[in-house]
């Protein structure tokens, strides 16, 4: 089992485009996605050195899905710091039995906004099946290379299932997707990801502009409630303050 590094020094689809896993073919497009933080415990936001440590976790936040749910194909983002502590676990896709949409804007934006080194892609498969995709080779491919763009190393990508997993790291997928020399970055591919990364850092300094506001009010003795009427922040952060 391949450890992960401790510190490390695509085309993009058509603008508003989805790509979705398919296991009987490649991505195709869908306009539907769902970005959705999960919630960790902080038994869960530990520093990671494998895969089988990503494995255990995402197996407990699919085992909390109800049957029903546990039946449709999932795709999560796991961010994590430059010491590989996990920062968050963002659920971007949910899908149907045999495919799940996974929309690349959302991929990179919680990790450019959360200050993320390195991300790990999880997506499950509904069958117990765990075996890689050339659909899920070619978006891993794809990600790999605008992260490489936007300096945020995607490390792995696991496929998984209810009690087992492959890793694409462990497997030798990533270091020959490294090589591969495919889905590199430029022209109008390279602008729309520019304008992307500083449309979401502009996004990230407004919110952290806003938060030393209410600090200012709320040490100023305004009440929680006013202070969110005139910042817009939710309760949940301002009573973080």
């Amino acid at each position: 089992m391949a450890p992960y590094p401790d510190a490390k020094a695509c085309i993009a689809p058509k603008k508003g485009g989805s790509w979705f896993f398919h296991r009987h073919g490649l991505p195709f497009q869908d306009p539907n996605h769902l970005p959705m933080n999960v919630r960790l415990t902080q038994e869960q936001k530990i520093k990671v050195l494998n895969a089988r440590d990503i494995y255990t976790i995402m197996q407990q936040i699919l085992l909390r899905e109800n049957k029903i749910r546990r039946n449709q194909e999932h795709f999560w983002v796991v961010g994590l710091n430059n010491e590989n502590k996990i920062l968050f676990v963002e659920l971007i896709g949910l899908g149907a039995h045999n495919r799940v949409n996974a929309d690349p804007p959302d991929v990179f934006r919680m990790a450019i906004y959360k200050l993320a080194n390195k991300l790990i892609l999880v997506h499950n498969h509904p069958s117990g099946n765990h075996e890689v995709t050339d659909a899920d080779i070619l978006f891993t491919d794809h990600m790999l290379k605008a992260g490489k763009f936007l300096r945020i190393d995607v490390l792995d990508h696991l496929v998984i299932t209810e009690t087992d997993y492959t890793s694409f790291e462990d497997q030798g997928v990533m270091d020959e997707l490294r090589k591969s020399g495919l889905f590199e970055i430029v022209g109008p591919e390279k602008q729309e990801l520019e304008a992307f990364k500083l449309e979401t850092e502009r996004k990230r300094g407004k919110k952290e502009g806003l938060k030393e506001v209410a600090k200012s009010l709320k040490e100023g003795g305004m009440s929680d409630a006013d202070i969110k009427k005139h910042t817009g922040l939710p309760l949940k952060v301002i009573r973080g303050l």
